[in-house]
């Protein structure tokens, strides 16, 4: 059984870069502390750990770390969520914030796309870069 919604590629390019990066963080989340269940099965230290690689700031890291890794048009839809208007950050920079927007409406773009190996892709190279900044 498909559980997974339809979106038709035209109507996700007119969707607002704040909806994807809302369907991406979410997505993030669960990718991180599902791939975290690897390192421990302590829920306190699950906590922890996915707090600070789901951060605006681990985020924005973690994007610059990988931009390379990606294509064009990953970039532009990035740039989209990086330049969407949003409210003011709490625990990061404004710089770190939009960055962080920009990767998420990056993921939530590809998960609506259906483009599950290229998230996960994306995920993993976020999760190795953030797991190696936060456990030095």
């Amino acid at each position: 059984m498909e559980t997974r919604l339809n979106f038709p590629a035209d109507e996700i390019k007119t969707l607002s870069p704040l909806i994807l990066a809302h369907i991406g963080d979410a997505y993030f989340h669960l990718y991180i502390r599902t791939r975290l269940l690897q390192v421990t099965r302590n829920v306190t230290r699950l906590h922890n750990l996915s707090a600070q690689i789901v951060s605006a700031t681990a985020q924005a890291k973690t994007y610059h770390a990988i931009e390379n890794f990606l294509s064009n048009d990953e970039r532009d839809i990035f740039r989209r969520g990086r330049n969407a208007k949003s409210h003011t950050p709490r625990k990061a920079t404004v710089a770190e914030y939009h960055a962080s927007t920009g990767f998420e409406a990056l993921l939530g773009d590809l998960f609506l796309r259906k483009n599950f190996t290229r998230l996960d892709e994306i995920c993993e190279l976020a999760f190795n870069v953030a797991f190696e900044e936060i456990t030095q």
